[in-house]
């Protein structure tokens, strides 16, 4: 398998899946509801994982695919895709420009590749395992900000906000007490990316499935940032568990106020 055909095939991929997004952005679609409060699927979240899965298995049909919305597709294999076709839906329901599409590759259980694109601002990120981290093409590194006093800090909340999981309200009520300015997008994988691109310092949500941080851990790792658990710990995109990320300079400090 030649792994630079696998790369751009996958970033191609990305970009086609936004421009169809884009397309029905702003127009007439279907909205329901899954489990959990606000927890919205549009016919959009549809149209672009079936493209994606198609396209995938057309040119490696022995590949195993984890989506959003089809869970599942294909046996066990050394490549793995995982894929979010639409991450920020609540957004893209509400005709709000804030969403992407975000696919991560593992290889033997490792990732190898990951791509973000955000079709409304037509920003690509992209990483490559020991190749770095890009943005359009030029290359980014997370920022130099080395006090948690002068950082800007990205959070989002779980569906399920209302039980608490985590403490995550005290938590962030914690943060806010310190006077550090939080921005919420709504969309996990961009979160993630701005982190990876200097425009957060740092970034922790609850509640994350391997699709929403696949692509975003390798990006921001390839950037020289930090991925752990809030307690220090390994981050495992395919285990259920609080994410923190930083530019690595301040990640003892937000571990810290968030204990």
């Amino acid at each position: 398998m030649d792994l630079d055909t696998l790369s751009r095939f996958a970033t191609d991929l990305a970009i086609e899946a936004g421009k169809l997004l884009k397309k029905g952005y702003g127009t007439l679609f279907t909205i329901s509801s899954k489990e959990g409060k606000h927890n919205l699927v549009t016919e959009y979240d549809f149209l672009s994982e079936k493209l994606i899965i198609k396209k995938i298995l057309e040119k490696y049909p022995h590949h195993f695919i984890l989506s959003e919305e089809k869970g599942r597709t294909g046996e066990k294999h050394a490549v793995q895709w995982i894929v979010d076709p639409l991450d920020g839906t609540v957004n893209f329901a509400h005709n709000i420009p804030m969403f992407a599409v975000s696919i991560g590759i593992m290889i033997e259980d490792k990732l190898f590749f990951g791509v973000v694109y955000n079709p409304m601002t037509d920003e690509l990120f992209t990483a490559r395992e020991n190749q770095g981290a890009f943005l359009n093409g030029k290359k980014v590194e997370v920022s130099g900000t080395d006090k948690l006093d002068n950082a800007i800090l990205a959070t989002g909340f779980p569906y399920n906000v209302k039980e608490d999981p985590f403490y995550c309200i005290e938590r962030f009520a914690k943060i806010l007490h310190l006077g550090i300015p939080i921005r919420r997008m709504g969309v996990a994988s961009l979160d993630l990316c701005y982190v990876a691109a200097g425009r957060f310092d740092g970034f922790w949500e609850v509640g994350l499935q391997p699709w929403d941080c696949a692509a975003g851990k390798i990006i921001i790792e390839e950037a020289k940032g930090k991925i752990t658990d809030w307690k220090m710990g390994k981050y495992d995109i395919l285990i259920d568990m609080p994410i923190m990320a930083s530019n690595g300079h301040i990640h003892k400090e937000i571990h810290e106020a968030l204990s």
